[in-house]
């Protein structure tokens, strides 16, 4: 999906179909960002990973070492910050579901088939995401007494400005949201550790 913001800069509530709802600053960046934002969170149904950068779509002989460690800090290290940050609140939680925005590009399946004609280019960011698809599986296992559910959802290339390519792109954003809606309200006897595409086929890993 395409990369939300970074960084909020206003907080605010609303009411009416979004209840009483709080736009909190977060930086996936920033430790102190994110355990402010945690503070904020008693008890937390849903999380979603969605803070995504996607670099300048080099092959990985010719991006340089600060791009894969930009992009990775944002794309998996961010994730894990804001997901641990987040873990009390979400066990506190019935229902705690967590949904981690991946891409089908990071699907190892599917880079080594013919479904990517150009398979070395975005290296630091299809590998950031196939990093974020192993790390969505060691938290199911980690996280399962618990009862939270987590999965990683491919969403499609979507009209958004994530890149250049995405903001050409003619995909409706509107589904890949219901994709990770539909993953976010699942039943208890729903899967878990498992990457589904944007609607509801199972991705390879």
């Amino acid at each position: 999906m395409g990369r939300l913001p970074r960084r909020c800069a206003r907080r605010t509530r609303r009411r009416g179909n979004g209840g009483d709802a709080r736009l909190l600053v977060l930086d996936v960046t920033d430790a102190a960002s994110i355990a402010y934002a945690a503070r904020q969170a008693v008890t937390l149904d849903i999380l979603v990973n969605n803070a995504g950068i996607s670099g300048d779509g080099e092959t990985a002989d010719r991006d340089d070492v600060g791009t894969f460690r930009r992009i990775y800090e944002t794309n998996v290290f961010g994730v894990v910050a804001v997901t641990n940050a987040f873990l009390p609140a979400l066990r506190r939680s019935a229902h705690p579901r967590i949904v981690n925005i991946s891409s089908g590009t990071g699907s190892l399946a599917w880079a080594t088939g013919p479904q990517f004609p150009h398979r070395g280019t975005y290296a630091a960011y299809r590998s950031s995401k196939a990093a974020l698809n192993a790390l969505t599986v060691y938290y199911a296992h980690a996280l399962v007494d618990d009862g939270i559910k987590i999965n990683a959802l491919a969403p499609g290339l979507r009209r958004t400005d994530l890149n250049a390519t995405a903001a050409d792109s003619d995909g409706d954003p509107v589904e890949a949201a219901a994709g990770a809606v539909r993953l976010a309200l699942l039943p208890d006897d729903g899967p878990s550790g498992e990457f589904f595409s944007w609607d509801g086929t199972p991705v390879p890993w």
